[in-house]
């Protein structure tokens, strides 16, 4: 929407503008509406770009979800089984040092990431965030390409985690056939997905809770083994880092393979931190609620896999043979947290900690519910989507969405089945970089946008907030994935530990490149757009504001500021960081 204190530039090089399907404004309205200082577009005159911005500016989704909702929203996509099982595979493959080296590299990528995604987020609010941005600001195919692909990987990730989440029950039970415990798990699933999202929201923070509390609790006990305290008074210190190595392999190839492995690994542990974008169009007081929450979502989850892949490091040796004897990717036994609390003479724990396993699972899918119906209705919304998709029921439910997500979710009842280790699999293999694609296009949306808004002459004090990292930061995050893009193809044709070529490993890992391909160039012919990127003076840096007046935001601003000023240092440093 162009504001009328905008005049350093004349209306008439402003070539895209809010939009009206064919809305009749009366006298007073022209007079006193932003909207009317522009002509006005007929619907069936937009192009794809203006539709997707006219249908998804304004959504009928509830605002109810706060700064808590979002972070333990993100929290349950992004810390499941990677964390309490899986790490120790790559503990294994490239050793304590690799597990601190390549997660804080990420770690590094992924605040430039959450900073851009706070910054277009608290300025468009949309349906479907991201989703949004990269078919507004870079180009539609570019947009279909990845939302399809991001779509995909929650699709197939939540009857992966109702089938995982049946294995870990067989801890307890080996008798019971696991499609009964499936069918269990998918119809709480089903009826949490249900509810409002308020009441949603509330039933994520319980769940992502107890594994916030479950990582609390072996930090203290992990420094307390680490410095002797447990039963066997062992110190332990650093000692694994020197026997049997920092990193693991002979040769310095082979040390750097398997670093190139754990920081593939490390990007694939972050997924779901995007979710807060995800979450846009349902959040309270944007300006402020999206910004905080992507920040601290970020800070929760880095220190959360940093402090406890420290631990884990000096209380594991790479070569223990327990980290490798895991029959699935839930197995508790093969957990290098179950690990380091028996090596440290504890008894007890692996009940324990399968519990935690099976609480983290299903708030992965649970998640994934949620993630998936908003990229359905924020497909719908664009046009890449049959519209009905996008129907919200008066509570603010995307049924529809719901509805579609939980069908793909029968998948899951493969479970009994001996060939659901190979089917999954190959589902996951369908969406297998669409993480790395994602975060690829947060960031180059947000590159385009900066550079629309300087080529019209726009201020960045018109935005609700501003990147910390800025434009540098966007280049950074981009590079960063894309040497991670390059390891993940080296180390899937040349799998660690091989003498030569893996061809089912490399398709295992890459398979969703010619995916993605597939849909940019099919979209392009389908759309007969064969234009690459959107032309920065045609990109609408307006519609879809939640704060129209410029100058009212701006006095907002320096009142914060000015408020700020007066706080301690504490507060300070935490309102600039968090």
């Amino acid at each position: 929407m162009i504001d009328k204190s905008q005049d350093k530039i004349p209306l008439q090089d402003i070539r895209m503008q809010s939009f009206s399907k064919e809305e009749s404004w009366s006298v007073e309205d022209k007079e006193t509406s932003p909207k009317s200082a522009v002509p006005q577009k007929r619907y069936e005159d937009m192009n794809d770009v203006e539709k997707a911005i006219f249908n998804t500016k304004d959504s009928k989704l509830n605002k109810d979800l706060s700064i808590r909702h979002l972070l333990t929203l993100a929290v349950g996509g992004a810390i499941g089984t990677g964390l309490f099982v899986n790490s120790g595979s790559s503990l294994s493959t490239g050793g304590p040092a690799s597990l601190v080296i390549a997660w804080t590299i990420i770690s590094t990528c992924l605040f430039t990431i959450v900073n851009a995604l706070g910054e277009l987020s608290a300025t468009f609010p949309v349906v479907g965030g991201f989703n949004v941005y990269v078919t507004r600001f870079v180009e539609p195919s570019l947009g279909f390409a990845v939302n399809f692909n991001y779509l995909a990987q929650w699709a197939i990730l939540l009857p992966l985690e109702l089938c995982a989440a049946s294995i870990t029950i067989r801890y307890w039970n080996k008798n019971i056939n696991p499609d009964a415990w499936v069918s269990i798990f998918y119809v709480a699933i089903a009826l949490a997905n249900m509810l409002d999202v308020k009441s949603f929201g509330e039933t994520e923070f319980v769940l992502s809770m107890v594994k916030i509390l479950a990582i609390i609790g072996f930090t203290i006990l992990g420094i307390v083994l680490i410095c002797g305290g447990g039963p066997n008074n062992h110190f332990i210190g650093g000692k694994y880092w020197h026997d049997p190595g920092a990193f693991v392999g002979e040769t310095s190839s082979q040390q750097f393979k398997g670093l190139s492995a754990v920081f593939i690994t490390a990007a694939f542990s972050y997924s779901g931190l995007e979710l807060v974008g995800v979450s846009a169009a349902e959040s309270r007081n944007p300006r402020v609620t999206l910004p905080k929450a992507a920040k601290r979502t970020f800070w929760l989850i880095t220190f959360s896999y940093l402090i406890i892949l420290t631990l884990v490091g000096c209380l594991v040796p790479s070569n223990d043979p327990l980290l490798l004897n895991g029959t699935s990717s839930v197995d508790a036994a093969a957990s290098p947290l179950v690990i380091a609390i028996q090596n440290g003479g504890i008894k007890g724990v692996p009940s324990l900690m399968n519990a935690i396993i099976l609480i983290a699972v299903l708030s992965v899918a649970n998640s994934a519910v949620y993630a998936c119906s908003r990229c359905i209705v924020s497909m719908a919304e664009i046009g890449n989507l049959p519209r009905t998709l996008a129907h919200v029921d008066k509570k603010g439910r995307p049924l529809y969405a719901i509805a579609v997500t939980l069908f793909i979710g029968l998948l899951s009842f493969v479970a009994a089945s001996d060939k659901r280790d190979d089917v999954f699999t190959w589902l996951s293999a369908l969406s297998g970089l669409s993480t790395l694609f994602c975060w690829l296009a947060i960031n180059i949306a947000h590159l385009r946008f900066r550079h629309a808004m300087k080529l019209q002459n726009r201020s960045l004090e018109e935005l609700p907030y501003v990147s910390m990292t800025g434009e540098w930061g966007s280049w950074y995050g981009c590079a960063v994935i894309g040497l991670v893009l390059i390891a993940s193809f080296w180390t899937s044709m040349f799998p660690a530990g091989s003498h030569g070529a893996d061809a089912k490993s490399f398709f295992e890992s890459y398979l969703s490149l010619p995916i993605f391909i597939v849909c940019y160039v099919g979209h392009k012919i389908w759309k007969r757009n064969f234009t690459l990127v959107n032309k920065l003076s045609e990109i609408d840096v307006d519609s879809g504001r939640v704060d129209i007046d410029i100058e009212t935001l701006k006095k907002e601003k320096e009142a914060e500021d000015l408020l700020m000023k007066s706080k301690p240092f504490y507060i300070k440093f935490w309102n600039f960081w968090c």
